[in-house]
C-alpha cells in the first residue's frame, strides 16, 4: 500500500485504512444461478523488478496460500518503488478477488480496553498506555511485538507473520522525517504546523509507553521503531463502526437442541419454545449490531495482502468488506459508476476515503494530482491584511463588527500553540477552502457581515447569524471581492509562482538533464505546492 486510515463496511454496518469498508460484497451470479469467483484464476507475468523485490513478492504469495488467503484475478506486483495489486485478467463488478481470514488480521477497537494482544508486555500500572486512545499507537505496539517475536499470532498462535512483515516498507517519505528547510519548501504553514504537532504527540506517546512497558518491549521499542509502527498502521489500516463478533452457529445449534428437548419432554408448548429461541436470536442481534453502535465502538484492522492495494480517488475499482458469516475480509470489484471492467494488466485501486493532499502527504507520503478532495487552509481571518481588503472593497470595516466576529469565533483563535494541538485538526480556526465546495460557509458569512453597509448591518439587527444568506447583490459582490483579494494575497506571498514550480518539477523528473541532487522530499514538496497553488487559482477564477 502506498505510504491515515481507510473505512470498511462490516456486515452491512459502516466499519473502517485513519480507506473505508463500503458494504457487503456480492458474488456475481452466473446464468446457472451459481456464484462466479475469480479466486482460482491463474496469474500472468509481472513487470520486471529487482531480484529482492521479486523474491519478497514470491514469499508473500506463498505465505498467503499457506495461511488460507484466497486470491485470483490479481497478483501483488512491484511498482513505483513499492508494491500494488495488478489484474491478471479482465474483472467485472462484484467479482471477489481476495478473501482473508480474520485470524490473520491485526485489530484493535475503541473506546473500550481492546488491545489485549500485547497487554502482557506492560506492567500493571501501564495497562492504560497499552490501550491508548490512539488506535494507531495500539497497532504500532502490535506490529513491533510481532516484528520482535514477542507475541504470537493466529487463532492457535501458530501463524508466522514474518513474510508479511518483510513486505512492509521500513522507511516512509512523510514530512515527519523532513528537515525544517525541507518543510519550508512546502510553502504551506498549515501542514508545517500539523507536522510539528504530530511530532510532539508521537514523542509523548512513545515516552509514556516505553516507560510503562516491561523490559523486553522497552528494549525493543526505540523511537524509530514506534514511529515505523504508527506510520504502518496509519497507512494500512481500515476502520468502521465495530459490529460485534462474526457469526457462530454454535449458540443457535444449542438453542435448537434445547427447543427439541423442551418439546419432546413435554416441558411446554411449541409457542413457549419459539419464544425462548427468539430471545436467543434477539440477544445475538443486540450483541453484534445494536450495542456496539450505541456505545460508538470502532474497529481498526490491518488486513494482510489486501493492504497491498494502492489509492486513487477517481479510479477506485474495489471495495473491502467484512464477511459476517465467513468471519473474514474480502476485496471485490465495483463498477465505479462506469460499468466498464478492470482490464487485465491494469492496477487495481481502492480509495482511502475523501483524503486531501494534506492528509495524503502527512500520513501516506504521496501527493495526488488534481485531487477532487483537496483543501487549502488559509490563516485565520484575524491575520488577514484588513487594510488591503478595505482598499479592494472601497470601504472601511467597522471595529464593532470585527469585535462581534471575534466573540463569535469567526476570526480564528489566538490561544493556540501549534506544537500542542491535534496534528490533524484545524485548531487555530483557519479558513478552509475545498475543491469540491469552495470557501467555508462560515467564513463567507463572516465576510458578508464585515463588508456590510451601515444600513445592511442595522437591517440585520447587528446579528452575525442573519448574514448566513446574501443580504443584497452588492453585499455579496463585495464579500466575494474581499475573499478574492485575500486569496490573491495568499498566492502572492509564496516565494515561487505556479509556472516556476511546474518548470522545476519537470526538470527534477526529467530523465535527461534532471537535477541529480533532487531528493524524493524535494519532488514531493514541489508537487504539493503546485497542487495548492492550482487550487487557489481555481477558486479565484470562480470568484471573478
Amino acid at each position: 500500500m502506498a505510504c491515515g486510515c481507510m473505512t470498511l463496511q462490516l456486515h452491512a454496518l459502516v466499519v473502517r485504512p485513519t480507506p473505508a469498508f463500503t458494504g457487503l460484497y456480492h458474488r456475481q451470479k452466473s446464468a446457472t444461478g451459481r456464484s462466479t469467483s475469480v479466486l482460482a484464476a491463474s496469474s500472468t507475468e509481472t513487470a520486471p523488478s529487482s531480484p529482492r523485490t521479486t523474491q519478497t513478492v514470491g514469499v508473500l504469495s506463498e505465505w498467503a496460500n499457506t495461511n488460507g488467503i484466497k486470491y485470483g484475478g490479481v497478483e501483488v506486483t512491484p511498482m513505483g518503488g513499492g508494491l500494488g495489486l495488478v489484474a491478471t485478467q479482465d474483472l467485472k463488478a462484484k467479482d471477489v478477488v481476495i478473501e482473508v481470514p480474520s485470524d490473520l488480521t491485526l485489530t484493535v477497537q475503541t473506546p473500550r480496553d481492546s488491545n489485549r494482544a500485547v497487554e502482557d508486555l506492560f506492567d500493571d500500572r501501564g495497562k492504560s498506555y497499552c490501550n491508548s486512545p490512539h488506535w494507531w499507537a495500539q497497532l504500532s505496539i502490535q506490529l513491533n511485538a510481532l516484528d520482535g517475536n514477542l507475541i504470537s499470532h493466529g487463532k492457535n498462535a501458530d501463524v508466522q507473520m514474518r513474510p508479511w512483515l518483510d513486505s512492509l516498507p521500513r522507511q516512509f517519505d512523510t514530512p515527519l522525517h523532513w528537515s525544517d528547510s525541507a518543510l519550508a519548501e512546502l510553502q504551506y504553514t498549515h501542514l508545517t504546523d500539523a507536522v510539528q504537532a504530530q511530532t510532539t504527540l508521537w514523542t509523548s506517546l512513545w515516552e509514556e509507553m516505553r516507560r510503562n512497558a516491561k523490559p523486553e518491549l522497552a528494549n525493543l521499542l526505540n523511537y524509530d521503531n514506534f514511529v515505523w509502527g504508527c506510520e504502518s498502521a496509519r497507512s494500512r489500516a481500515f476502520s468502521g463502526a465495530y459490529s460485534g463478533t462474526a457469526f457462530s452457529p454454535a449458540p443457535y445449534a444449542f438453542t435448537l437442541v434445547l427447543v427439541g428437548a423442551y418439546i419432546a419432554l413435554g416441558m411446554g408448548t411449541l409457542e413457549q419454545a419459539a419464544n425462548g429461541a427468539a430471545v436467543v436470536v434477539c440477544g445475538a442481534i443486540l450483541r453484534d449490531f445494536v450495542v456496539p453502535k450505541f456505545l460508538k465502538q470502532r474497529r481498526y484492522v490491518i488486513c494482510p495482502f489486501i493492504d497491498m492495494a494502492n489509492h486513487e480517488s477517481t479510479q477506485c475499482r474495489a471495495d473491502v468488506a467484512f464477511e459476517y458469516f465467513a468471519n473474514g475480509y474480502s476485496l471485490a470489484i465495483n463498477d465505479n459508476g462506469s460499468g466498464t471492467p478492470v482490464k487485465s494488466g491494469s492496477e487495481l485501486y481502492i480509495s482511502y476515503g475523501t483524503r486531501s493532499n494534506d492528509q495524503l502527504l502527512q500520513y501516506y507520503g504521496f501527493v495526488e494530482p488534481n485531487n477532487p478532495h483537496d483543501v487549502y487552509v488559509m490563516p485565520p481571518i484575524r491575520t488577514w491584511d484588513i487594510a488591503a481588503l478595505e482598499k479592494a472593497c472601497g470601504r472601511t470595516f467597522q471595529d464593532g463588527r470585527l469585535q462581534k466576529l471575534d466573540r463569535a469565533g469567526l476570526l480564528g483563535r489566538t490561544d493556540m500553540n501549534p506544537a500542542t494541538s491535534s496534528a490533524a485538526a484545524n485548531k487555530a480556526g483557519g479558513v478552509v477552502i475545498t475543491r469540491a465546495s469552495g470557501m467555508d460557509p462560515a467564513a463567507i458569512q463572516a465576510l458578508r457581515a464585515l463588508v456590510s453597509t451601515d444600513k445592511e448591518w442595522e437591517e440585520a439587527r447587528e446579528a452575525i447569524g442573519n448574514f448566513s444568506e446574501p443580504r443584497s447583490t452588492q453585499n455579496e459582490a463585495t464579500a466575494r471581492m474581499a475573499i478574492r483579494t485575500a486569496l490573491e494575497l495568499e498566492l502572492a506571498s509564496k516565494p515561487t509562482t505556479l509556472e516556476e514550480d511546474e518548470r522545476l518539477l519537470q526538470v527534477m523528473t526529467s530523465t535527461k538533464g534532471g537535477l541529480m541532487d533532487a531528493s524524493r522530499e524535494d519532488q514531493l514538496a514541489v508537487s504539493f505546492r503546485i497542487e495548492k497553488k492550482k487550487l487557489l487559482l481555481e477558486i479565484i477564477a470562480g470568484l471573478k
